[in-house]
């Protein structure tokens, strides 16, 4: 049987499988296979003998439910787990003959540092979410390609959404590609573009969903797989920091939460605004199908007791959250409250500690929306936003007037809370 109808490997990426060139790029639109393709390849590889992958994301913890998960999937399709062994605390996977995945984040250089195969040498660096990656992390993880291989080439290898043009991704590797390419290579790097066209793996409401989106930005990057351009920013004045030090000892704090499911993620943000006009952004969690009970078990060790300000549209779901121990009231709002939370932001310096990467590429590319003529109207693109709307219920209690009753008096019932 062919690579293609045995291991389900789309055509477009059938020719890289044993592709030798030193970097590697796979990038492009939603649902295009890419990184589904990269974790193919690994179990091949792996199982094949000879290669040991370092496989990265900027943050360690954000491997379970994707790289690991993925690349867990595929011995399973593949019908070989008898083949493995798979670490899910450990975050390794070890196929029999002694070759290993190992997955680590860039938030612990030090233990990227130390990481030592079980056989041989580290020969692929698979970096996933590239984008979300510094132009100095990159560099210093190509370091960790040396030592005696055998003869067997050395590949570091990205895969990422092309979110905008300005990032340091296309200013070093693409001066050769162009918009219109579908593939570059030469004897040092090969790229490749896709789009969800060339996975034959979708479900037709999955192509729809993208094909019809009407956002020019939305539909450059994750219809047709290309860089984006940036349009009217919202966010500009802010910064990524390492706050491990402090973050949790600031004072007084303000929480969040956005509801979601099945095709939006819940989204819990934690922040602190300094007298300095300074908000620092401390804590998230970013997680799709939370019910309401493991929303509450997850929140618990971020906020304990405090006031958590919940989207006032799901006022059970809020009176279910105070059942399972949590503080959690509706935020405060009304007409005009989504503009007037993201004017309150603006006011301040935006710190967002490094481990916080759901906020981080959210903020980085929120917008306005466009009129017909192309001039930025005072609505923001409502995609992509869960964070940011938990951060504006976060900050709801200062940025929003306190709700009253036509007495004037304050009306505990439009938080959600008893009288």
């Amino acid at each position: 049987m062919t690579l293609k109808s045995q291991w389900k490997i789309n055509d477009i990426y059938i020719p890289y499988i044993d592709c030798p060139i030193r970097t590697q790029i796979f990038f492009g639109g939603a649902a295009s296979g890419k990184s589904k393709f990269e974790a193919q390849r690994c179990v091949y590889d792996l199982a094949k003998g000879g290669r040991n992958y370092l496989i990265i994301r900027n943050t360690g913890n954000t491997h379970k439910a994707s790289t690991h998960n993925e690349i867990t999937k595929v011995i399973d399709d593949w019908k070989i787990r008898e083949l493995f062994k798979i670490h899910q605390s450990e975050l390794t996977i070890t196929c029999r003959n002694g070759y290993q995945a190992i997955f680590a984040g860039l938030d612990d250089v030090q233990k990227i540092k130390s990481i030592t195969p079980k056989k041989g040498v580290i020969t692929d660096i698979w970096i996933e979410e590239a984008t979300e990656t510094s132009a100095t992390d990159c560099r210093d993880l190509r370091k960790r390609l040396r030592g005696l291989t055998g003869g067997i080439p050395k590949r570091f290898t990205l895969t990422f959404n092309p979110i905008f043009k300005n990032h340091w991704i296309f200013e070093e590797f693409f001066f050769k590609f162009h918009d219109d390419d579908r593939e570059y290579r030469d004897a040092e790097l090969s790229i490749l573009r896709t789009t969800h066209k060339d996975n034959r793996f979708l479900e037709n409401d999955d192509r729809a969903e993208l094909e019809n989106e009407k956002n020019q930005y939305y539909r450059d990057v994750y219809t047709l797989g290309k860089w984006g351009v940036l349009g009217h920013l919202i966010f500009k004045n802010w910064r990524v920091e390492n706050l491990a030090g402090f973050k949790d000892a600031l004072g007084t704090y303000h929480n969040g939460l956005d509801f979601g499911y099945t095709n939006d993620p819940t989204a819990l943000a934690r922040c602190s605004i300094a007298n300095d006009k300074k908000l620092y952004i401390c804590r998230e969690f970013y997680e799709y199908g939370l019910t309401n009970d493991l929303i509450a078990d997850k929140a618990k060790p971020i906020i304990g007791n405090e006031i958590i300000r919940c989207d006032p549209a799901e006022p059970k779901s809020i009176a279910e959250l105070r059942g399972h121990g949590l503080n959690a009231v509706a935020a405060r709002g009304g007409k005009g409250s989504v503009n007037q939370g993201i004017q309150f932001i603006q006011q301040h310096e935006i710190i967002i500690d490094r481990e916080c990467q759901n906020a981080i590429n959210e903020i980085q590319l929120y917008q306005w929306e466009l009129d017909k003529a192309g001039n930025a109207i005072n609505t923001p693109v409502g995609k992509r936003d869960h964070f940011i709307a938990a951060l504006r219920y976060a900050l709801s209690g200062i940025s929003f007037p306190a709700p009253r009753t036509q007495q004037g008096h304050f009306d505990r019932r439009l938080l959600g809370l008893p009288d």
